[in-house]
């Protein structure tokens, strides 16, 4: 797990949108940029309220992801729904 307190604090350095891009682009392959990518349109519109059967049919993916992105949703300590309600919120 230190490398992972590691790597966060390196991406805590990056203050520039781009440049956190490109870091993505050079550590992730395209693959794993594209699961990212749609696990973070899952928990938009499961914290906007979609039902998950209609996320599931729309983005393709199993119901069992959805369920864990939902457990994360309503936690409202979670990081994630912090950043939702901040960005998406009221």
């Amino acid at each position: 797990m230190h490398q992972l307190r590691e790597l966060a604090e390196i991406f805590c350095k990056i203050d520039d949108a781009a440049e956190m891009e490109q870091l993505f682009e050079e550590i992730f392959t395209p693959r794993e940029r594209a699961d990212i990518v749609l696990r973070w349109a899952l928990l938009k519109d499961l914290f906007r309220g979609k039902p998950q059967r209609s996320i599931a049919a729309e983005l393709g993916i199993s119901l069992c992801k959805i369920t864990r992105g939902s457990r994360i949703i309503k936690d409202k300590k979670s990081v994630i729904y912090k950043i939702l309600n901040q960005t998406y919120g009221g």
